[in-house]
């Protein structure tokens, strides 16, 4: 009998997993959602119009956009048990993990019902209600538990604000936020909302691949954009870029972090090979803020890593890395720089578990064997 051999790549680099009508992540097109150049949707549209494209597969009219503002609004409430959980998850625990936990407790408060009774059919009527319901309660979550252990407040999470960005800055300090600062979080939620299969989103269509719920899936791929080598490397530069007092400062000490064989986070990307097109909008953004917030530090001392890395090694910034100094002039702490993706890649998350749903196959991919060859059991007493 012929032997199949089976192509190895690392990492399945390169390898096609399956069809997608989301989104395109170069492919000779840039970065499209459903059609849409990134570029357009960040300059001209809301967070709330890309999520509706993307779950819905169609841009919203006024008054379908307006509903939908609504219909988050209406969304954002806790469960009373779950408060009960956000206060119980100590103050110590990333909020990564925290989000993890509240999804997968509010999938059991409010789980896939009809799914589970009909998954044999592979019919979903609930699943567009709990895309919804996530995508609207999200920044609830994280910010109760986020408020509740650091400043000892519940706060009311039905507070009315259109957007997701607004809602967000507001439930973080209590207060109405700059405009500047609401449009600025409006533009990174579009960046983050979808990226095609990247490690996240590949890990929710596994799991919906096996008819397991939404939540189940959601879980899995926020439990896999907790790793650093996908989530993280906002929070890693915001680090980076703290070390340093002016820009004269980088190369020299890049250069010894480059001998020591360090890694430089927020640069260079698996699928991009010269630039990230969702760099130059965010980094724009930081510029502005900067100049608002009158700093000579933090946007200097970037731009500086950013020449030094392209000199260098020839590494280009990626989302992650101007996305870290756009949400530190904003005020918001570094460790919910991640948990803020998490907010915003629900929509393609979720996108891509229904897509998956719609046409499944169980993915289960082969490997290829490098273990000993067959051998004989040496019973305990011979060994």
């Amino acid at each position: 009998m012929a032997t199949t051999h089976k192509t190895k790549t690392a990492g399945l680099a390169d390898v096609i997993a399956g069809e997608s009508a989301i989104c395109t992540v170069g492919q000779g097109q840039g970065l499209n959602y459903r059609g849409y150049s990134i570029q357009d949707l960040a300059n001209q549209a809301s967070f709330e119009e890309v999520a509706y494209l993307l779950l819905y597969n169609k841009l919203p009219n006024r008054a379908e956009l307006a509903r939908y503002q609504q219909r988050l609004q209406s969304l954002r409430t806790i469960p009373d048990a779950l408060k009960e959980t956000l206060e119980t998850i100590p103050a110590t625990a990333h909020p990564m993990d925290v989000l993890r936990t509240a999804c997968s407790m509010l999938g059991c408060l409010e789980p896939e019902t009809l799914f589970l009774e009909k998954k044999l059919q592979q019919q979903f009527p609930q699943q567009h209600d709990i895309a919804d319901r996530l995508l609207a309660v999200m920044p609830s979550l994280l910010l109760y538990w986020h408020r509740f252990h650091a400043d000892r407040q519940r706060i009311d999470t039905t507070l009315q604000a259109a957007s997701t960005g607004e809602y967000f800055l507001t439930l973080l300090t209590g207060k109405q936020p700059d405009k500047t600062h609401i449009d600025a979080m409006n533009v990174s939620l579009i960046l983050y909302a979808e990226h095609e299969f990247n490690a996240s989103t590949f890990a929710a269509r596994v799991a919906a691949s096996t008819l397991a719920d939404f939540y189940s899936a959601v879980v899995s791929a926020i439990g896999t954009l907790r790793g650093p080598l996908h989530g993280g490397a906002n929070e890693a530069a915001m680090a980076l870029i703290q070390r340093f007092q002016s820009a004269e400062q980088v190369a020299p000490a890049l250069k010894d972090a480059l001998a020591r064989k360090e890694k430089i986070m927020g640069f260079g990307h698996r699928v991009y090979k010269t630039a990230d097109p969702r760099s130059p909008i965010i980094k724009a953004w930081s510029k502005q803020l900067s100049r608002q917030a009158g700093d000579t530090v933090v946007f200097p001392v970037s731009e500086a890593i950013e020449q030094f890395m392209w000199s260098e090694k020839q590494l280009f910034p990626n989302l992650d890395f101007y996305s870290a100094s756009a949400y530190f002039f904003m005020g918001i702490p570094v460790a919910l720089y991640t948990p803020i993706f998490v907010c915003s890649r629900i929509t393609g998350w979720a996108a891509h578990i229904m897509e998956q749903r719609a046409n499944n196959a169980l993915i289960r991919p082969g490997s290829r064997y490098t273990g000993p060859e067959p051998r004989a059991f040496v019973p305990v007493d011979q060994r």
